[in-house]
């Protein structure tokens, strides 16, 4: 049986068109995601580590920090948000108590990747995958705990393309949809016609990763949907932009000026909740207020 937040982001998966969305770091990042309009997040293991840790993605963040702030996240949204489960941190019956923990923690499905621990972001350097057997094992196992309680949806990862080649990516990418992976993600093509080879060659609801200076091609999304494309992330999009943010104020205040470009104290409350409290807070005056008279 589905959780409610994988049987929200179920039914986004059948509708009509594509899904974009940018990806969400801590629970202020994916409040103001949905408040900007956006119906689906991931929650991007590269940006945890960066804004969680001030380190690379290169697995040194552990199980216990991403669910810890996954948890945080789901808890500030309504929206469903994909977790990053990187290798499921272990053999696969440590990759089902990953998927386990990332449904108790709130998130719609998890990401289960194919690559050696520890692992890398997909466009840098560095990356080494597992062999068929043991990349299988994992996502059957993340299915597996799926199909015995856990109710989230399992997005599949492969890295293979780059260490393996196209067809090795694509021979994955089935066998994972075979054994009930419900998305499939194959990691950091170089060209449209690797990208429509993916979408055409292992069918199913696949994700493409618009990371800017990265690897791939940025495409539109209406390119996107016409290569059939139904998940779009964009990785870096709030992330980069507010590490430019900070440097320039950070830059202004050390010139002994007053940054610039920033929002009001009145807007900055606002998005952190405060009228929310407020409002929520009258309503106790009022029945303390009543009760006391």
């Amino acid at each position: 049986m589905s959780t409610p937040a994988a049987a929200k982001l179920g039914a986004m998966l059948e509708s009509p068109g594509i899904l974009s969305f940018p990806c969400c770091y801590d629970a202020l990042s994916a409040r103001l995601i949905e408040r900007a309009g956006f119906t689906l997040s991931f929650m991007s293991g590269f940006a945890v580590s960066a804004v969680r840790l001030g380190l690379p993605d290169t697995g040194l963040i552990s199980y216990g920090e991403m669910i810890d702030q996954g948890r945080s996240i789901c808890a500030c949204v309504s929206m469903p948000i994909i977790g990053d489960g990187d290798t499921g941190y272990g053999n696969p019956v440590n990759v089902k108590r990953t998927v386990r923990g990332y449904a108790a923690a709130g998130f719609a499905a998890i990401m289960i990747e194919d690559q050696e621990w520890p692992k890398r972001c997909g466009h840098t350097r560095g990356k080494r995958v597992v062999a068929r057997g043991e990349a299988v094992a994992r996502v059957r196992a993340a299915v597996d705990a799926r199909e015995e309680g856990a109710g989230i949806l399992i997005l599949a990862r492969t890295d293979a393309l780059a260490t393996d080649g196209l067809e090795e990516a694509l021979w994955r990418a089935r066998a994972f949809s075979d054994v009930g992976a419900d998305m499939l993600f194959v990691e950091a093509p170089t060209s449209r016609e690797q990208m429509e080879a993916i979408t055409s060659r292992a069918p199913g609801y696949h994700l493409a990763n618009m990371l800017e200076d990265g690897k791939s091609p940025i495409l539109t999304d209406d390119e996107l949907t016409s290569m059939g494309y139904k998940l779009v992330a964009h990785p870096f999009a709030a992330l980069g932009a507010s590490i430019l943010a900070m440097k320039k104020a950070l830059a202004e205040l050390k010139m002994g000026g007053t940054p610039e470009d920033r929002i009001s104290f009145k807007e900055l409350r606002e998005d952190v909740g405060f009228g929310e409290y407020y409002r929520e807070e009258e309503r106790y005056l009022s029945d303390i207020s009543d009760l006391d008279e």
